[in-house]
């Protein structure tokens, strides 16, 4: 009896293909609606607003926006996806200086006779010691 096999069989053909899981899109980044966030075997991560599930548990962006990932009370990853016009209008709502109706310096500066700027508080006592030494004459 043969203790080989025949010719062209093979042992070791059976790896499979990897699945390409993971994270597409971090957070921060810009989803266009429909895009890919994450391929995922269970849930992981689960959907949070603006976000879809496929039935192979696949999120997905519903809108246009940034995605966003977080932990809720229950320690589990939810994924939502925070509108273009949400997130632009709070943008430019905080860069806007505030107006403020008078101006209070906490700490003024002056010229010193050197050109040097200092603190008020500091020119003071420097003056004030400059001008106690001047009428003492110096032994030489």
């Amino acid at each position: 009896m043969a203790h080989k096999k025949g010719a062209g069989s093979s042992r070791n053909g059976r790896e499979s293909h990897s699945k390409r899981l993971g994270i597409k899109i971090f957070g921060g980044q810009p989803a266009i609606a429909g895009n890919i966030i994450v391929r995922q075997r269970g849930t992981p991560h689960n959907p949070d607003k603006n976000v879809g599930i496929g039935k192979d548990h696949t999120l997905f962006a519903m809108v246009d926006g940034y995605v966003m990932f977080r932990k809720k009370a229950d320690n589990r990853s939810y994924v939502s996806v925070i509108p273009f016009e949400t997130a632009d209008v709070a943008a430019t709502t905080t860069t806007e200086p505030i107006a403020l109706n008078e101006t209070v310096d906490a700490h003024p500066t002056v010229v010193t006779p050197e050109g040097n700027l200092v603190d008020e508080a500091v020119a003071s006592t420097e003056t004030e010691t400059a001008t106690e030494g001047e009428g003492e004459a110096v032994p030489a």
